[in-house]
């Protein structure tokens, strides 16, 4: 009770201060738009040296009123960074206010107009220009002299209603146009049809019919098509590079044509696949951002695959067919990752969408205790994205199986004949299923599944079940005879009370399981199982607990429990090999490693651990050529900061020589100069534009002594380089240090230049 009224009274005080007419009923009118944007047409130019860190943006909204009433006041929210310098409504100037809005930790800027008096469904036209300061890089926005990067989130551009809108952001067609003077080294890339501009080289136009939000990123690629998808691989791509670029691309249209006999014709948009730096994830109208490292690993991980096919999913939901209205993350999202889950296991298999549920389970209850409603879950809420996209992807996977997965897609196509979808049209579609949506989506999860251990009663073997929760629960209980017999049985637990099943058997049952593939959400899923071998509902943490206690013999049983009921669970056969090498049990733990690489789909951080534990298996064995090859495959796999710490530091055992460019080597001279110099302009000389800026501060004025050693060189790519160094430094007031860093340098013109510190393990 009190967290729905603290969530209703955060979800009340946003509307509130942050939409300009709003209404609020019982019904889908609760908090309606005022303005609706109809294109966007922007113009974005990029600066033509590297000192200038501005964007310099025109932006034309087509803007339609659809309230209830005339509307003649307008408010956009864009960038704190924007500094706006016009605005036009109708071709005419117009005068203008700022303002603020906090949203969550940030704040965004507002622009308030008054505008003449458009009556409902009347529509009219603002333009903006502004330019947008760029500090510092990061994923959101980046400005460098071998690219850029501007995405949605970064609020680049301005529009009423912004990505926090309880009932979704402003998605519409653009035109949008990126100048350039450095077209001849830097390519563009957005979402839509793509032309360079007769009159003007410089630029570049990406037209996007669909729905959509802004975007663009400019780089330095190798660009291939792929059976009809253009794939922007690292520049200087090998032939492995290539390989990965090929099953992605496989990827993308398989998953295309299964959405398509789901969903209807696929819509007609250009297919890009953009490995990129930072911003990994991001997807918008069939552009998808890959992380570089994806193209280095030796296949594909299960999160890029998940990423992929929920990105193309998305491109009916919510690019052809218009998403929003209360609890439309639901839709965009959970909708998505159902898809994307039902995707993998036409492909994979049903054993490795299980493992893939398994992970959506465990990022849903971590959050379960204090979520929301998901038709009020909001953007700001900090577990927005565990709460709309797994629990939605679980109901709507119950959803089609109380409805049959052809009635449920019969369904779904039909109410997007009109090009927009939302709940409450949902609803509708499926009203003879009414008590359990509205328990799905209006009220919190409350349904605890639970088991009770067997009892034997003559020739029979009873198992009492009981629901915690307020919706019934249709469940097949499984059981396991001691003879190694599987037995099943159909029943439905009432809401709020108690059940069992009765199996003709005398045989002993030694397990009994309820709701074995797990459909329902639920508060707690340790008790599934009786008897119970968990205390927990992530039995991935229980694993982890006992390793990181260096209790490597409790590590070892809790990673054969769960993979005696999920063998294809890559994350947990992962410990259960270190916790095995940890006891020096090197046979049994090689193989285990092994059975990880030769998954089908595991994650990139299962890949690297199997790596670094083969490549530590092999060090102690004396076999230096395999481990420096497994260490190597570690680090380019690039997955999480331990598992290429332990690489790195593996490798430096072995003192294998790296062949060192010479521009590399004068590098580093020079940035020992510069950080002894403590003089700034000497140090911001050799850095990035828009890189490192806080490492450089950090250094800055307080260093006696800075020496480095270059140890292994990784290439990025043609363009980019990581450098693994022993550094020896001493900065004022403290104790000498020295320890690995690893710095990422970007090729500048003819000369290195720092853009990264990915490692820095000095003590």
């Amino acid at each position: 009770m009190y967290r729905n009224k603290i969530q209703t009274f955060i979800f009340l005080s946003f509307l509130l201060s942050a939409f300009t007419s709003l209404t609020f009923a019982q019904d889908e009118s609760r908090a309606s738009k005022t303005w609706n944007v109809q294109k966007y047409d922007i113009t974005a130019t990029l600066p033509q040296n590297e000192t200038d860190r501005y964007l310099n943006v025109k932006a034309v909204l087509n803007l339609k009123n659809v309230g209830n009433t005339p509307a003649s006041r307008l408010t956009l929210r864009i960038s704190r960074s924007a500094e706006v310098s016009a605005v036009k409504i109708n071709d005419a100037a117009a005068d203008f206010t700022k303002g603020e809005e906090k949203i969550g930790a940030g704040i965004l800027q507002r622009i308030i107009l008054r505008t003449p008096s458009v009556q409902q469904n009347g529509s009219l036209t603002i333009a903006v220009e502004y330019k947008l300061k760029i500090d510092e890089n990061s994923g959101l926005n980046a400005i460098s002299p071998d690219g850029a990067q501007f995405l949605p989130l970064s609020f680049w551009y301005p529009t009423p209603n912004s990505w926090y809108f309880a009932r979704g952001a402003d998605f519409a067609p653009f035109n949008l146009t990126v100048i350039s003077s450095n077209r001849a080294n830097v390519n563009v890339v957005s979402s839509g049809e793509s032309g360079d501009s007769a009159s003007a080289k410089s630029q570049i136009s990406f037209n996007q019919k669909l729905n959509g939000q802004p975007f663009f990123v400019a780089g330095n690629w190798d660009n291939i098509s792929i059976n009809g998808v253009n794939v922007y691989m690292p520049k200087g791509a090998g032939a492995e590079e290539q390989k990965r670029a090929n099953e992605l691309a496989v990827l993308v249209n398989e998953t295309k044509t299964f959405t398509a006999g789901l969903l209807g014709t696929a819509p007609d948009v250009p297919l890009k696949i953009v490995s990129v730096r930072r911003g990994a994830g991001f997807s918008g109208g069939g552009t998808i951002f890959v992380d570089e490292g994806v193209f280095r690993r030796q296949k594909i991980d299960s999160q890029t695959a998940m990423m992929i096919a929920e990105s193309v999913a998305k491109i009916w939901l919510g690019n052809a067919v218009s998403v929003g209205g209360d609890g439309f993350g639901v839709i965009r999202e959970g909708l998505a990752r159902y898809l994307a889950t039902q995707f993998l296991e036409s492909k994979f298999g049903k054993d490795i969408a299980d493992v893939e549920r398994q992970r959506q389970r465990i990022a849903y209850t971590a959050i379960v205790k204090r979520d929301s409603a998901l038709t009020v879950v909001s953007p700001l809420d900090d577990y927005y994205f565990p709460a709309v996209a797994n629990k939605g992807a679980m109901l709507w996977r119950l959803l089609a199986k109380k409805v049959g997965q052809a009635e449920f897609f019969n369904g779904l196509r039909t109410v997007m004949k009109d090009g927009s979808l939302n709940l409450a049209e949902l609803r509708a579609a499926f009203a003879s299923h009414k008590d359990f949506i509205d328990y799905s989506f209006d009220q919190v999860t409350d349904i605890n599944l639970l088991v009770g251990l067997p009892q034997i009663i003559g020739a029979e073997t009873k198992i009492a079940l009981r629901n915690t929760g307020s919706s019934d629960a249709a469940v097949i209980v499984n059981a396991t005879t001691a003879n190694g017999e599987n037995l099943s049985a159909q029943t439905v637990v009432a809401a709020k009370s108690f059940g069992e099943v009765i199996f003709k058997t005398n045989n002993k049952i030694i397990r009994t399981e309820i709701d074995r593939d797990k459909f329902y959400p639920q508060t707690d899923y340790s008790d599934d199982v009786a008897p119970r071998q968990f205390d927990e509902s992530d039995a991935l943490l229980v694993i982890k607990r006992a390793f990181d206690k260096q209790d490597y013999v409790s590590a070892e049983k809790n990673a054969r429990n769960v993979l005696l009921a999920m063998p294809r669970f890559d994350e947990a056969r992962v410990h259960l090999g270190r916790s095995l090498l940890a006891q020096a049990k090197t046979a049994d733990a090689e193989k285990e490693f092994q059975t990880v690489l030769n998954e089908t789909l595991p994650t990139a951080r299962s890949l690297a651990w199997a790596n670094v534990g083969l490549g530590e298996i092999s060090l102690k064995n004396g076999q230096s050529a395999n481990a420096i090859k497994y260490f190597d495959e570690a680090v380019k796999t690039d997955a999480e900061y331990g598992a290429t710490l332990a690489a790195r530091q593996g490798r430096t055992k072995l003192n294998s020589a790296a062949v060192i460019e010479e521009g590399i080597k004068t590098f580093f001279a020079q940035f020992d100069k510069a950080a002894v110099s403590n003089r700034k302009t000497d140090i911001e000389n050799l850095l990035l534009s828009g890189e490192v800026s806080k490492f450089a501060s950090g250094i800055t004025g307080q260093t006696e002594q800075w020496q480095t050693k270059i140890l292994q060189i990784d290439k990025i790519d043609s363009n980019n380089v990581l450098i693994e160094s022993s550094l020896n430094i001493k900065l004022l007031n403290r104790e000498p240090e020295s320890g690995i860093a690893v710095f990422r340098l970007s090729r500048a013109g003819n000369s290195w230049k720092l853009s990264g510190v990915e490692m820095f393990e000095i003590r």
